[in-house]
């Protein structure tokens, strides 16, 4: 579409925004988040929020448009990437969101005490090129971000992964052992590990209320599935949560020069 850009990294396409219109959300998983923060408590309503990755800041621009005045963290590993998105994509100068530098893992350490427990949102989105690093999935670490998610916030976690879902079900397992009530969306065909592509996982200390699965399903990307409770059991398998010890990162690793794509004319 005209005036919209694709953040690319070696190839991969990793954000898209739209200057215009910063609530039309691109990539299926983004717009699955999407629904999950506009079902968060009442519609409009600001929310603190904390990304963990922030890309071109696709979902901080969505939370700023679809929930004004919303209190915004974000911590990102890549200075040049910022600056880059500062100079060419620049997000408004009201939106209250600040930028933290350093590993996502440590830079947790450094964020204010008040934040702890204020969290409606948590949003783990971390990628190495196109991998998500080791020490962001292990249950150490999910114990780490849980800190920050009050008592009935959500952590959302894009979890990329290929045939036989191997890595997804070790997350959805490391998780569940944090949050205890989880599940997973995707499109249907991915949830069935038949194709490489992104999962998205909702965790919260909350049980989550009975219509959400639905609701979410219903604003698509269709084909959608979730899968939570006993059907979750089953998709987890033997996968067991992942440690500190034995934690591996997701498929497809590799890193490259950040650009930008202009979409349309």
């Amino acid at each position: 579409m005209p005036g919209t850009f694709q953040l690319v990294v070696d190839g991969t396409p990793q954000s898209h925004v739209d200057l215009d219109r910063p609530d039309n959300l691109f990539f299926e998983y983004v717009q699955r988040i999407g629904h999950v923060i506009d079902l968060l408590d009442t519609p409009g309503k600001p929310i603190t929020a904390l990304h963990l990755g922030a890309g071109a800041l696709t979902l901080p621009r969505y939370v700023e448009a679809t929930r004004p005045g919303s209190r915004q963290q974000v911590l990102e590993l890549e200075r040049e990437l910022i600056d880059l998105v500062r100079e060419h994509l620049p997000w408004p100068k009201r939106a209250a969101i600040r930028v933290r530098y350093g590993d996502a893992r440590e830079t947790l350490g450094k964020l204010p005490a008040g934040m702890h427990g204020a969290c409606d949102l948590i949003v783990v989105d971390i990628f190495s090129g196109g991998q998500t690093p080791a020490h962001v999935t292990s249950v150490e670490f999910y114990r780490e971000v849980a800190k920050f998610l009050s008592p009935t916030g959500i952590i959302a976690v894009n979890v990329a992964d290929g045939p036989g879902l191997a890595f997804a079900r070790g997350q959805a397992a490391t998780l569940g052992a944090v949050t205890e009530n989880v599940a997973a969306l995707a499109e249907t065909q991915i949830l069935k590990g038949r194709r490489f592509g992104n999962v998205v996982l909702i965790g919260s200390f909350a049980p989550l209320p009975m219509d959400f699965i639905p609701r979410l399903l219903a604003g698509g990307p269709h084909p959608a599935k979730a899968v939570q409770g006993s059907e979750l059991r089953d998709f987890i398998g033997g996968a067991r949560p992942a440690t500190d010890a034995d934690a591996v990162g997701s498929p497809l690793p590799d890193r490259g020069v950040f650009t930008f794509n202009r979409q349309g004319s």
